[in-house]
């Protein structure tokens, strides 16, 4: 029994060891651009560590050879040549640090932008998996561990171990009796290290979860900042945030508990090696076998070789903690995006907007389909209104056009190409949507606007902005179209913001629109512009509505009635209502809620 769990930990060791290494090549893979110039930092790095090496036996010639013959001119000599090796190893020392610095910072940008690049080819399902303030954590605090391995822990466990096997060689030389008693720590540090060192890796990647999470709450919290004030909820999100912070506190504390023992551990041994090689090698010395020089020399060695020994120790939990930190990033990175192109899927410049639907299930969990068996023929230039029940499936039918999803079953055609053998670009180039809930970015309304088109004239944001009944309330803001919206577009009315939406759709002029609740929250006054911009955009194209008010949508040229993910009614408003059925009930209950507002 005892010999199997001694070979578990073994193996388990091995595990360790294999996946730290995997992970080392790795993020030194991340330098591949930029290899010469780390090779040259470490080369500068490893010349300086041999300057630093030559300057004890300096000493030792400076105590045997000058203070026992008492040649003052040999004393000037080799304290010049100290001195020169002091500033050519403080230049070497500048170089290596700035590259080093250079080829880290260089290496970041980069990850970053990569990161970031890879996050825009996710599909709608990561994100809806994962929270918004994990995915920032990973694009700020974990990168900045791969350059930590890259500029101090990969770089400097070359140069210790050149100094660390200069000083083995050097003492052993001088005296390999004095030279034994140093060897006898190494196995222990070893051991210790490897233990210290898998529970800091562990520690370290619970401490980039915990900032993750924390990092999340807050901005839950920050982005609903309305709703939170509104609720007189900000001592709960306090609170809320107080204990993310304080679960990464906790972790962290272990983790400082545990680094802290191995190295006063560590410092305890080595200064015990010391303590014993001062006092044999003074024995030595006293004996007539060692020299004073040789005893002085020996002892930067030891020194040397105890810094050396403890910089390992250090930069192997440096190590172990920037790659429970990376192996974050490439989690990210190896996530592969669930909507792709197929390797014949072609570029589409124009389309005409019919789009069919042929026997479609699609579902988000297994066994739970949302879309049963959808079957449509949506004729160009129709205007189609997608009503029914909460949840019935209206907004993942119309998500699965533009392919923010691909069903499980069955095809999606535009003009008679299956959208899965169109380039996700090209396909949505030619599809806009004007949402409920419209998302506007920090910038200017102009920037909003063009945002459908990115290279629009001035003139023709303008005519976009007119058309969407949004050029008035524009001119009355001080700033007109140069004017900052605000986080979310906070500074605009919901009417404002829709309008706005409507602008940059018109600007994209696309065959296919998609209307997703775009009155559903707004005022009288404010859906009549918006009703009447969106008119004006719906002109000419293939159109999906998915409106809960289906007052909305009585002169539609098709309604579809969805029950439970099933087309259970289609036809005109008129039709419907004379068919009886689920259309009729809802349609009459809207009307009796809206006698009694009334």
């Amino acid at each position: 029994m005892k010999t199997n769990v001694l070979n578990q930990e073994n193996t388990s060791q091995k595990s360790d060891a294999k996946t730290l290494w995997l992970a080392i090549r790795r993020i030194f893979r991340l330098s591949k651009p930029y290899r010469l110039k780390f090779y040259v930092a470490t080369v500068l790095a490893v010349a300086s560590s041999a300057v630093g090496l030559s300057v004890p036996l300096g000493l030792k010639a400076l105590l045997d050879s000058v203070f026992q013959s008492a040649d003052a001119d040999l004393l000037n000599l080799i304290a010049l040549i100290l001195f020169g090796l002091f500033v050519g190893q403080a230049f070497l020392s500048f170089g290596s640090t700035y590259w080093l610095e250079w080829v880290g910072e260089r290496v970041v940008t980069d990850l970053r932008k990569r990161l970031y690049e890879h996050l825009q080819r996710l599909g709608f399902r990561y994100f809806s998996d994962k929270r918004l303030g994990e995915i920032t954590s990973r694009l700020t605090n974990d990168v900045g561990s791969v350059r930590t391995a890259l500029t101090n822990a990969l770089p400097q466990t070359i140069t210790v171990t050149f100094s660390l096997l200069g000083s083995i060689a050097l003492m052993i030389m001088l005296n390999w009796r004095l030279s034994l008693i140093v060897f006898l720590t190494v196995p222990v540090v070893t051991l210790l290290t490897r233990y210290f060192g898998g529970k800091i890796r562990k520690l370290s990647r619970d401490i980039q979860d915990d900032l993750a999470d924390s990092t999340a709450v807050a901005e839950d919290a920050l982005g609903a900042i309305r709703i939170v004030k509104a609720f007189a909820r900000e001592v709960y999100e306090v609170g809320r945030y107080t204990e993310s912070v304080e679960n990464l506190f906790q972790t962290s504390r272990k983790k400082i508990l545990l680094t802290s023992l191995f190295w006063s551990g560590i410092s305890v041994m080595f200064m015990t090696t010391l303590v014993i090689i001062f006092w044999y090698g003074g024995l030595e010395v006293l004996a007539g076998r060692l020299t004073t020089g040789d005893l002085v020399a020996f002892i930067f060695y030891a020194f040397s070789i105890s810094r050396s020994i403890s910089q390992m120790s250090r930069l192997y939990t440096d190590i172990n903690s920037a790659v429970g930190a990376s192996d974050r990033i490439f989690e990210l990175l190896d996530e592969i995006p669930e909507i792709q192109d197929s390797s014949d899927a072609i570029a589409i410049d124009q389309i005409e907007g019919r789009v069919e639907f042929r026997k479609v299930w699609f579902a988000y969990e297994k066994e739970r389909p949302v879309l049963k068996d959808i079957s449509l023929d949506i004729l160009a230039g129709e205007t189609v209104a997608v009503v029914g029940p909460s949840g019935a499936g209206k907004t993942t039918l119309i998500n699965l056009i533009p392919r923010f999803f691909d069903p499980q079953k069955g095809n999606i055609l535009i003009d008679g190409n299956d959208i899965r053998h169109i380039k996700k670009k090209s396909l949505r180039e030619h599809i806009a949507i004007v949402p409920q809930d419209v998302h506007l970015f920090g910038t200017s309304i102009k920037e909003n606007i063009r945002y459908g088109k990115l290279d629009a004239a001035d003139d023709e944001i303008r005519r976009a902005a007119a058309d969407a009944n949004a050029l008035e309330f524009i001119e009355q803001i001080p700033q007109g179209l140069d004017a900052k919206v605000g986080e979310k577009g906070v500074k605009l009315s919901g009417g404002q913001r829709q309008r706005l939406a409507i602008a940059r759709a018109l600007l994209k002029d696309p065959g296919i629109l998609l209307l997703d609740e775009a009155t559903s929250s707004l005022d009288s006054e404010s859906e009549a512009q918006v009703q009447e911009a969106l008119e004006r955009l719906m002109q000419n194209r293939t159109t999906f509505i998915i409106a809960h008010r289906l007052s909305t949508v009585q002169h539609s040229d098709r309604i579809i009635v969805i029950e439970q993910g099933e087309i259970v009614q289609q036809g005109s408003h008129s039709e419907l209502l004379t068919k009886g059925g689920l259309y009729k009930q809802l349609y009459e209950m809207q009307f009796r809620e809206e006698n009694v507002a009334r």
